[in-house]
């Protein structure tokens, strides 16, 4: 008896969040929350608090919070890039 062969069934995932007109927003949210845990990381790495973080980026606190919130969208690309810079990093972003 043959098994039959693993393969995909119906569309892929990012299939049905196009369909459903929730791709965008869904990746961005992805992304935002894969950003904060890196810098998360780093943080940890580099023994770095909050507030010390807080004050190379320039910022306050709570804008720091609201960038190290993996659910929270609403952060620019100008913070990310502050933020990148201030733990000695780089932001790379690319359009595929």
């Amino acid at each position: 008896m043959k098994r039959a062969k693993k393969g995909r069934v119906g569309s892929s995932f990012d299939d049905y969040l196009k369909e459903e007109g929730i791709y965008e927003e869904v990746t961005a949210r992805a992304i935002k929350r894969v950003i904060a845990r890196q810098l998360g990381a780093v943080m940890q790495d580099q023994r770095l608090t909050k507030s010390e973080l807080a004050k190379r980026m320039k910022t306050s606190r709570a804008q720091l919070d609201r960038l190290l919130d993996p659910d929270n969208a609403s952060v620019t690309l100008g913070t990310l890039t502050r933020a990148a810079h201030a733990v000695g990093r780089q932001l790379r972003m690319e359009l595929v």
